[in-house]
Formats: structure tokens, sequence, C-alpha cells
């Protein structure tokens, strides 16, 4: 098998978009306390929940950016 290297500049880009995801999140999680007018604390209690919406934030944001990949080089190929 062949092994792949994954350059420096793609795990920066991947970090970083995940960072976006997890600060999206927050600002969710800091909307919902300000709407239903719940104590602050659970910005800290509400971390799992933060966690977990970053995590399909990024599987569906993963998943649209895979099928552009497939497009474009389906487009390219014609």
């Amino acid at each position: 098998m062949k092994d792949t290297i994954i350059s420096a500049a793609t795990k920066r880009r991947e970090l970083y978009i995940l960072l976006a995801c997890f600060v999206v999140a927050n600002i969710v999680n800091w909307a919902a306390i300000i709407k239903f007018s719940t104590p602050w604390y659970e910005i800290f209690t509400q971390i799992g929940y933060v966690i977990v919406t970053t995590c399909l934030l990024y599987g569906l944001l993963l998943i649209v950016r895979i099928a552009w990949w497939v497009f474009t080089n389906l487009l390219k190929k014609k």
C-alpha cells in the first residue's frame, strides 16, 4: 500500500474550517441562551451539545465539499 501524505497547508485549512464550525455552533448556543433567557453558565454546561453540533456542521460541510469536488471534476473531464 502507498502512504498518503497530507501537507501542512491542508491540515491548517481543515483546522480553520473546524474552528469556524465551532464558532458557529457557539454563536447558535449564545443565541439560544439569549432567546430563551436561560442562565449564562449554560455556555459551559452545554459544551457537549456544542461539540456535537460542531461535528455535524463539519460533516455537512464535508459532504458539500466532496459533492462540489466531484461536480467540478466531472465538468473538467467533458
